[in-house]
């Protein structure tokens, strides 16, 4: 699923430092000739297109890059220091627009890739240049030249990495909603997202991933019943699924084991009957409302035999967030390993893989 992410940032470049007028002044040398030295140079904006980076969330709290500005040249041929440059790191395909005229500057295809988003001023030059045969006490400088200033806006086309998946009033909003920057519609009725939901999640200062909410499905869905063909069709780009099940009952004597294991094969045979590729996909179980169970460890594994499930499993409450925040670490380091594996195989391919037995895998 893609989904266009932007932020609109200002980049400013430091300004070139000014030169200095100054005169050699030393014992017994009476007429010492010009010895100011040069303003040292801003510091540049750079952006780098960088594949371990999923998403443009930091840029939307950071909107002010200011780089800075050159020292002064000073007496004694002594040149100023250069401002120190910033480089913005951006995820590779991050198209870079100017934001008050809307015309594109740069598309960073290629990891690795480096641009100038706004170029640092020149220094100014120090009297010692203007000396001549004529004028052998100059007191012209030049003053430093300012940095560019922008307004730009970055944009980026993402791919869902993580789709949720169950049947309409699971809880997936409100479990995105718990979980990442989106704000979904939530009511308590079925169907209250009809439009897929895309949030970023921020595991850690580093690391983030794209997750989607997408409409819940029914029995019929990959006929096309309850828009079903148009939902399913959102899922097939993601890279792991999260069947969400609703494991609460407001009845006391109903049998919520058979009832949630129904719900779940129907699911699940909805997405064969679409695509086996979907079908294949990685899929995590997660169960929701568990705190609303009087005994959760007893129904989980009741629920765990019945389905047969052998693969991972996460017990979770979206609306208090208990087990959230286990759930996000784990996508995140399953998410981690499948991008350094696929990272590898497209450095071998371009030939620039070097093995580093470190890393290998046990």
């Amino acid at each position: 699923m893609k989904f266009v992410d932007e932020a609109t940032i200002e980049v400013v470049a430091g300004k070139g430092g000014n030169g200095a007028a100054s005169f050699r002044r030393e014992k017994f040398i009476e007429k010492g000739g010009p010895n100011g030295g040069d303003g040292g140079r801003g510091g540049s904006i750079y952006a780098e297109a960088d594949r371990n980076v999923n998403t443009l969330i930091d840029y939307r709290y950071a909107r002010l890059h200011r780089a800075r500005n050159g020292e002064n040249g000073r007496g004694s041929d002594q040149y100023g220091a250069g401002g120190e440059d910033i480089t913005l790191r951006v995820p590779v395909g991050t198209m870079i627009f100017d934001a008050e005229t809307g015309e594109q500057l740069f598309d960073m295809k290629r990891h690795g890739e480096k641009i100038t988003l706004a170029q640092g001023g020149a220094g100014g030059l120090g009297n010692l240049h203007f000396k001549s045969s004529v004028n052998r006490a100059p007191r012209q400088f030049t003053y430093g030249k300012e940095g560019e200033h922008r307004k730009l806006r970055l944009e980026l086309k993402v791919l869902a990495d993580v789709g949720l998946l169950g049947m309409p009033n699971a809880g997936k909003s409100t479990l995105i909603t718990r979980i990442s920057n989106a704000k979904p519609r939530i009511a308590d009725y079925p169907f209250t997202t009809l439009h897929p939901n895309l949030g970023v999640v921020r595991s850690s200062e580093a690391h983030s991933f794209v997750v989607a909410d997408i409409p819940g499905l029914i029995e019929g869905a990959s006929e096309g019943a309850g828009l079903g063909h148009l939902f399913l069709r959102h899922l097939t780009r993601t890279r792991i699924l999260l069947h969400l099940l609703d494991v609460s009952s407001l009845d006391p004597d109903e049998d919520i084991v058979a009832k949630v294991a129904a719900e779940a094969r129907a699911i699940v045979e909805e997405l064969r009957l679409y695509s086996e590729e979907l079908y294949a996909k990685p899929r995590w179980l997660v169960l929701n409302k568990l705190d609303m169970v009087s005994d959760p460890e007893d129904l989980k594994a009741r629920l765990l035999k019945e389905l047969e499930w052998e693969g991972p499993v996460f017990g979770i409450s979206a609306l208090t967030g208990v087990g959230t925040q286990d759930l996000v670490y784990q996508l995140q380091s399953w998410l981690d390993e499948e991008s350094r594996k696929e990272h590898i195989e497209q450095d071998i391919a371009d030939g620039t893989h070097i093995y580093d037995e470190r890393f290998a895998p046990d």
